[in-house]
């Protein structure tokens, strides 16, 4: 890097992402009061002019807008960096907000809004270093291959998902992925250990559809699809499903073993003690020591007096990696042979390499900014858009950095009321993503 990136201006990067958060791009999934990201694209695409860099705008479908930037690097010889972020946000009911949830609020040292952690702080960090190489004239050593996705928050059917089936070509030379949900800071008994996303859970959305004889309330129904599905319902949301712990998990497990002095052992009292010693993270690491599938939504019937002919429920179930049709064949096992079980969205879990050379170039970064900390692995309970760069040959990695306060409830503010970042965080993070974008 021809320049200091510890001078690397920061001052503007809250204000830009208040920008993005004041663009409602609520997704409700296959719904009409879905708010399209095109808005967003568009203020993205008018930023990078402004820079000089000519993105490339695709739409999915009408308004469901991708934006991507080539950067070329240095060295050509290097393989191509994918950097991503998604523009769409969860919805958000203001009543249960302090603040409007779309006003991008700074107050008490925070950035407020829906998006604030998912994932429109990333974007805008992206931008400010896209920025910051043209108005300092610097470039990154390997090519980088920018972009800015639709409909993360609903599976990624109009954004990364169909970018990747319909634009492969836009991701030619790219090994590597970097995204949410990693690379932040957690506090270990005094020490800060930051936590890089090496994988993730599979996801497998399921609905559950009972079938029956429709009648009138009073009557004797022995064929009632309500029961089979509140059934089916009551025995998967009671599943006690395995420990299965993976290489990533034990790995995480182990440094905090050695930094708190605490046993590691399969024994469920030592692994609860091992994951609430990471505070916070621990709702993230918890969740990642088994299986879990979580019946979310029901649906059946039409009026108090009439029994219908279908129910229906939806499960959230998120599987192990290397599990997922173990899993599957489980619900359909406790779904009983009365109750069909389809999957609205699929995909398998992963992991990849910690011990590689993008998260030392990854580590560098951080701990240039913050030298008395250490990383560590992690795999994530929830989802990302990397899982649909894997057919791509692309291995995704979770390093949206931010140092945060000890305290701070970090895994509250994903799909959370108040959602919110530290300002302090934002230019941390602005400024260890350039320093890694330069290697």
């Amino acid at each position: 890097m021809a320049v200091d990136p510890s001078a690397l201006d920061t001052s503007g990067v809250a204000q830009l992402c208040a920008d993005l958060i004041r663009i409602d791009t609520s997704n409700f999934g296959d719904d009409p009061r879905t708010k399209p990201e095109r808005p967003a694209a568009d203020f993205v695409v008018n930023f990078l002019n402004r820079y000089g860099y000519d993105p490339i705008l695709i739409e999915s479908k009408p308004g469901r807008a991708n934006v991507i930037l080539r950067v070329p690097g240095t060295d050509p010889e290097l393989p191509a960096l994918v950097v991503h972020g998604h523009l769409d946000v969860v919805p958000a009911v203001a009543a249960d907000w302090t603040v409007d949830p779309f006003a991008g609020v700074m107050k008490d040292g925070y950035l407020w809004g829906r998006g604030a952690v998912d994932m429109k702080n990333m974007d805008a960090m992206m931008l400010t270093v896209l920025a910051d190489m043209k108005e300092r004239n610097w470039r990154p050593k390997r090519d980088l291959i920018v972009a800015f996705f639709a409909d993360e928050e609903a599976g990624g059917e109009w954004g990364a998902q169909w970018m990747a089936e319909h634009h492969p070509d836009l991701f030619d030379g790219a090994t590597a992925a970097i995204s949410e949900v990693g690379g932040y800071s957690v506090d270990v008994e005094g020490q800060t250990v930051y936590l890089i996303q090496t994988g993730e859970k599979g996801m497998d959305w399921l609905t559950l559809t009972a079938r029956g004889r429709a009648g009138h309330g009073s009557q004797v129904n022995e064929d009632n699809a309500i029961t089979k599905l509140a059934a089916a319902v009551a025995r998967i949301g009671q599943q006690q499903w395995p420990l299965h712990l993976t290489d990533t998990v034990r790995s995480l497990l182990t440094t905090v073993s050695e930094l708190t002095g605490l046993p590691f052992t399969e024994d469920p009292a030592h692994l609860s003690a091992l994951v609430d010693a990471l505070g916070p993270a621990a709702p993230f690491v918890g969740a990642t020591l088994k299986t879990q599938a979580n019946p979310t939504q029901l649906d059946g019937g039409y009026k108090a007096n009439v029994i219908p002919a279908t129910a229906t429920a939806a499960v959230d179930m998120r599987p192990i990696p290397g599990t997922e049709d173990e899993a599957h064949k489980i619900i359909d096992d406790l779904a009983g042979p009365d109750v069909d079980v389809s999957s609205l969205v699929r995909y398998d879990g992963y992991e990849v390499p910690f011990d590689a050379p993008i998260v030392e170039r990854m580590s560098e970064a951080l701990l240039a900014e913050d030298p008395d900390a250490i990383v560590a692995p992690y795999l994530l309970s929830a989802g990302t858009d990397n899982k649909q760069l894997l057919p791509l040959g692309i291995e995704g990695y979770g390093f949206v950095p931010l140092a945060l306060p000890a305290d701070f409830n970090f895994s509250a503010m994903f799909h959370g009321n108040d959602e919110r970042v530290p300002i302090s965080a934002l230019k941390f993070g602005t400024r260890v993503l350039a320093r890694f974008l330069a290697q």
